[in-house]
């Protein structure tokens, strides 16, 4: 290459940087924004989920008590759904959009005792009532239930928490039901099992028999039959637990907790751990499966707070495309946050592992039960009595329609022995998704201990190396350092753009590295079309981020400008200056249904003020005092941390935040000391752990 040569290049390789920045700073008068060094635009009106995915809401009769336990389609392809009231109703002409049409409700069965489960086989339900498998059959054919037949007895002790769901059924036609463990006394929080098999999934055979299959669940509300005709069942966080996830389930497993072991040496018996085994451990899972091989690890983490609080029901995606791209992906429910997240799913030296995602939230309560209509449509039951949830309605039965529109996703993320392909849904452009700066990884992990609950542990960055792009632009393999066996990997791709200017609907993935798989590594020398991580990579794309409402001053003045220093916004022993104590002590506590026992405070300005935090409930909480009318901006702030929310209380950094306190176990409390500010008005109080805020909440009235 001659001089002359070197010195044209340079220019018009300048020239082609500084153009995009110069056109798009022309452009005011557009919707979108030129990406730098490509012709692509950033489309400024990003969609929504609810651009691909409509929720419909099926409209209940007034005297319809609908709160699903459980949900199925029977084969003229109407609805029935069992509540957790004891009934089931059929749903006639569900599939009407809004306004067309209202469907007809007809009660087929009543007296029952809170059904978590129901499937329609040969003629009959099948339901998992509290302390019984039950056959019920309408034999004259007149719409109503008049066979009710007891296939076997579900051992309890009369505690309230002794759930039973289900049944599923397996290949063999045997009924599979996993079983809720009982919380104790003055620790309720904690599990425990007071009869046979309570914490433990079994499977009954037709004639009722009884088979023990394995030990270990707490909270297991979703049971159901995944890839070869495996067992999957979803948990939810609790002692033992540090995060709700999905799991495949051998005969012989522990899985987690072990109130069940008190079972375990029953002659009938598959699972080899006993009590003795267990103790506090405070380790990951994966290194106390060292010491107890039975010990089942999760196929598929779903980080607390990111991607829910409650895991309920999965579905798996079996309508051959009529519900978009995931097709065999499985869509897990979450009761807390009122939400669906998807799960791509796949084995790795014999081992099922995958990755997690955002899906749809905003459902109109607690998300508990789903099942597929006979258009391919979701249908959802939903109830939140007793088990608070971020949809504020009681219960609720809503219908999730594909629109025809593939969203921006990642699809799939797979394990390389280097790092994660990732495969998209749409062509991707190949200036940002060829850039390394595009994409971020770390890796964490959880406790296995008694406590309710993990922080995250063992952080670290695992930073992109390199990138390779397929010539089809759909997909994208990452060169990852510092991989680590058994953590939880996230995985971020905030810059990658779609070949239309489209940013990921859900731009950060979580996958299980249970096992990494062996071949061959990308040759990072002689690759061709990859892309190195240095110092000398494209700039990171211009993707506009819009200002976060949090930092925005207030019309106001005088609060506006009040700031709280960091050193006095979480304040746990009382202050030396304060020699004639606290003007003032409040205590305030938790009651169940994620609601604190109080509404209204009422305090003076600049009075000194001792708070005493209660949290009686069975999940953790915390209280965060805000500026006037900041509750709901402190409350999507916190939402936003992701796995950073635990180490910071959730409490994000604004000076919207006043004061707070830590995160509040089950029975535990914790005291905050405060100056109230000088100026008068309505403060909010709020817990921002991830969900609660919308609900949780209440009003300091500070007036003279």
């Amino acid at each position: 290459m001659n001089r002359f040569y070197q010195i044209r290049m340079v220019l018009v390789l300048s020239l082609l940087t500084w153009l995009p920045d110069t056109i798009a700073q022309h452009q005011h008068h557009n919707h979108s924004v030129m990406t730098a060094k490509t012709g692509v635009q950033r489309k400024e009106n990003q969609p929504k989920e609810g651009d691909f995915y409509k929720l419909i809401s099926i409209g209940l009769p007034t005297d319809v008590i609908l709160e699903g336990g459980g949900i199925c389609t029977l084969p003229n392809g109407n609805m029935a759904v069992s509540t957790r009231r004891g009934e089931i109703w059929i749903v006639n002409s569900p599939y009407g959009l809004d306004g067309e049409f209202k469907p007809t409700f007809k009660r087929f069965a009543r007296g029952l005792h809170e059904i978590l489960g129901l499937k329609f086989r040969d003629g009959s339900f099948y339901v998992a009532q509290r302390g019984e498998l039950t056959k019920i059959t309408d034999t004259n054919g007149d719409g109503t239930a008049d066979s009710y037949e007891s296939i076997t007895r579900l051992p309890t002790a009369g505690h309230y928490h002794e759930y039973s769901y289900g049944p599923v059924f397996d290949t063999d036609g045997n009924m599979v039901v996993s079983l809720n463990v009982a919380f104790g006394d003055v620790d309720w929080y904690n599990a425990k099992s007071f009869a046979p098999w309570r914490g433990w999934i079994i499977k009954v055979q037709p004639d009722g028999k009884i088979i023990p299959w394995a030990a270990g669940v707490r909270s297991p509300c979703g049971v159901g039959i995944g890839p070869e005709g495996k067992v999957f069942y979803t948990e939810n966080q609790g002692d033992w637990v540090g995060s709700g996830y999905l799991t495949v389930v051998e005969k012989g497993d522990f899985v987690t907790n072990p109130a069940s072991l008190n079972w375990s040496d029953q002659p009938e018996s598959p699972v080899k751990a006993r009590p003795s085994d267990i103790r506090n451990f405070e380790k990951p899972m994966f290194e106390v499966k060292k010491e107890i091989p039975s010990l089942r690890l999760p196929s598929v983490w779903l980080p607390h707070g990111v991607l829910g609080v409650s895991t309920s029901d999965f579905l798996v995606d079996s309508v051959r495309g009529r519900f978009g791209p995931f097709d065999g992906q499985y869509f897990v429910g979450d009761q807390g946050q009122s939400k669906i997240d998807r799960v791509f799913l796949e084995k790795v030296k014999g081992v099922y592992q995958g990755c997690a995602f955002g899906f749809r939230e905003g459902f109109a309560s607690g998300v508990l039960r789903q099942t597929w209509g006979k258009d391919g449509s979701m249908f959802v039951a939903q109830t939140n009595r007793g088990w608070a949830s971020s949809g504020a309605a009681p219960f609720a039965l809503q219908r999730v329609i594909w629109a025809g529109k593939t969203p921006f996703e990642m699809k799939e993320v797979s394990a390389m022995p280097d790092g994660f392909e990732i495969r998209f849904t749409l062509p991707v452009d190949s200036v940002t998704a060829s850039n390394p700066d595009s994409y971020s990884g770390s890796s964490f992990t959880y406790l296995y201990h008694q406590t309710y609950g993990s922080p995250v542990v063992r952080d670290a960055k695992n930073p992109v190396k390199a990138v390779w792009l397929s010539p089809d632009k759909m997909r994208v393999r990452l060169v990852m350092d510092s991989l680590r066996q058994y953590y939880i990997h996230e995985i971020k791709a905030e810059g990658v753009l779609s070949a239309e200017g489209y940013q990921l609907l859900h731009p950060v993935g979580y996958y299980t590295l249970n096992e990494i798989p062996d071949g061959p590594k990308l040759d990072l020398k002689n690759a061709t079309g990859l892309v190195l991580a240095t110092k000398k990579t494209v700039a990171k794309p211009a993707i506009t981020s819009k200002p976060n409402p949090i930092l925005k001053s207030e019309k106001s003045t005088g609060i506006a400008a009040f700031k709280v220093p960091a050193s006095l916004k979480h304040v746990t022993r009382m202050p030396a200056s304060w020699s004639n104590g606290p003007d003032k002590t409040i205590t305030l506590g938790t009651t169940m249904g994620m609601r604190y026992d109080q509404a209204n405070l009422d305090v003076r300005p600049g009075q000194k003020v001792r708070l005493i935090f209660n949290n009686y409930d069975d999940m953790q909480h915390n209280i965060v005092i805000v500026k006037p009318g900041s509750t709901d901006k402190v409350g999507e702030a916190a939402a936003r941390l992701g796995i950073a929310g635990n180490k910071m209380n959730y409490v994000p950094e604004t000076d919207q935040v006043l004061f707070y306190s830590s995160i509040i176990q089950p029975t535990s409390n914790e005291s905050i000391y405060f100056e109230v500010p000088a100026f008068e008005g309505d403060y909010g109080f709020v817990c921002t752990m991830p969900g609660h805020y919308m609900v949780m909440r209440g009003v300091i009235r500070v007036r003279k």
